[in-house]
């Protein structure tokens, strides 16, 4: 339509050559297409593509990126022995804990509730046809690196906590009182090919407040719930109680 209209335009600078109702008729179609265009529906990327997806999304950008330039990060997981790798712990060192304000917590399952051990490795474990690690085997790994995270010196704040049971997923949360805010919660599920095959969801507040709020609300509860165990300065320790909504857990939770 568009190289008819032009040729036309074109031809009419020499004269009469094209009769009027063509003229005409190529304008009005012209015009019609133009508002049809506009009337289509602004094309959105799928929530596959944009929400849903599991650890293979970290391949092209690692994760561990994302938390060097972070100042609040909040993690929940059985036993996070996946996440808090070396190469990890050391970006929170020198980054996160390195700033005046930073900010990492971390909440684990609770070794001790052996019950609570037992079901969670039956789904994380056995249910998994081809496991890495055993959770009661993760979790000594990740108590002895806390520990010695907790040790170290630093500007921000660490703290560690030990929660009685698995609910069933994990969350990570990255600076998520900011308006670029992540909120990354991965599903367990009742079978999985592996671990890295579970699938997990990334919100932020431009895709769905309500949403991104739950989750994050959710760590914060989990964090009120779970039992201290990593050093934390006095100055925490004595806070009052927590807030119906819990923003601010280093803060306002006891």
């Amino acid at each position: 339509m568009t190289v008819v209209v032009f040729t036309f335009a074109l031809l009419s600078i020499f004269g009469d050559v094209v009769p009027d109702q063509l003229k005409w008729a190529a304008l009005l179609s012209g015009v019609g297409i133009l508002v049809y265009r506009l009337t289509l529906p602004e094309e959105r990327p799928e929530a596959s593509t944009s929400i849903l997806g599991d650890r293979s999304a970290f391949d092209s950008a690692p994760l561990s990126s994302v938390l060097a330039s972070a100042r609040d990060v909040r993690v929940f997981a059985p036993s996070a022995v996946n996440l808090l790798s070396a190469h990890t712990c050391e970006i929170l060192r020198k980054n996160v804990l390195a700033r005046a304000g930073g900010s990492v917590r971390v909440v684990i399952l609770d070794p001790a509730e052996k019950a609570a051990v037992r079901t969670a490795s039956r789904q994380l474990d056995d249910s998994v046809d081809f496991p890495i690690q055993k959770l009661p085997v993760a979790l000594e790994n990740t108590i002895e690196r806390l520990d010695l995270m907790s040790k170290w010196e630093m500007e921000g704040r660490f703290g560690y906590r030990l929660l009685p049971y698995s609910p069933g997923f994990s969350i990570v949360l990255i600076d998520p009182d900011t308006p670029k805010g992540r909120a990354i919660v991965e599903i367990h599920g009742f079978h999985n090919p592996s671990t890295s095959s579970r699938m997990h969801l990334e919100l932020n507040r431009a895709q769905s407040e309500r949403w991104y709020s739950y989750w994050v609300r959710q760590f914060d509860y989990i964090w009120q719930e779970a039992a201290p165990a990593g050093v934390i300065p006095a100055a925490e320790a004595d806070d009052g109680p927590a807030p119906a909504d819990a923003r601010e857990g280093w803060d306002r939770l006891p």
